[in-house]
C-alpha cells in the first residue's frame, strides 16, 4: 500500500490534477466518518478519484486506504466503504487507465479483502443500498465487475420485476 507520507502521490493523478491532497482525505477515514449527503472526506474523495465514471491513478493508490479503514470496523462502516473500491473497479474494467505496476499489487489485495469484510459486517443493519454494495464488493473480488454494476442498481422493486420476468421465461 502507497505509504500516505509518499512524494508518489504528487505524481498520481485525480479529476483535478494532482492527487497530492488526497493522502489528509484518507487519514480522515480512520474515524469511519458517513459518506450521507456531501460529508467531507467522502464528498471530495467522490468527486476527485470516481468522477462522472473516470477513475484514475490516484484511485488505484486510495484504494487500499479505503479497505483498510473498512476493516477497522467492518459493522460500523457505511455503504461507501464497500462501494467506492467497487466502483472504482467497475469503471477501470470499462474504460479506466492502467493501473501502475507499483500499485497493481495491493489494489487487488484489497479487492481480495472484501468478501471477509462484507461477511464481518453481516450483522449489521443493512438499507437495501447497504446490501447492493457489499454484493458489488463480493462480485469485484471475484472478477465480475458486470453483476457488481448490475448489484448497484438493483432495488428491491427492481429485483422483484426481474424474478416475475424470469418466471415468464
Amino acid at each position: 500500500m502507497l505509504d500516505l507520507e509518499s512524494p508518489r502521490w504528487s505524481q498520481l493523478s485525480h479529476a483535478y490534477g494532482s492527487a497530492a491532497d488526497i493522502p489528509a482525505m484518507l487519514r480522515a477515514l480512520t474515524t469511519l466518518p458517513t459518506s450521507e449527503g456531501r460529508n467531507e472526506p467522502w464528498f471530495s474523495l467522490w468527486s476527485a478519484l470516481a468522477h462522472q465514471g473516470d477513475v484514475f491513478e490516484g484511485s488505484y493508490a486510495a484504494v487500499p486506504h479505503v479497505v483498510a479503514a473498512l476493516a477497522i470496523a467492518p459493522d460500523r462502516a457505511d455503504a461507501s466503504y464497500f462501494h467506492f473500491p467497487a466502483w472504482v473497479e467497475i469503471c477501470r474494467e470499462r474504460n479506466g487507465p492502467s493501473i501502475p505496476k507499483d500499485l497493481e499489487a495491493p489494489y487487488f489485495e484489497a479487492l481480495r479483502r472484501l468478501p471477509a469484510l462484507v461477511a464481518a459486517a453481516v450483522h449489521a443493519s443493512w438499507s437495501p443500498e447497504h446490501l447492493g454494495c457489499c454484493m458489488a464488493a463480493l462480485a469485484v473480488a471475484k472478477g465480475q465487475p458486470a453483476m457488481a454494476e448490475a448489484a448497484l442498481e438493483l432495488t428491491p422493486a427492481l429485483a422483484e420485476r426481474y424474478l416475475a420476468w424470469v418466471s415468464e421465461q
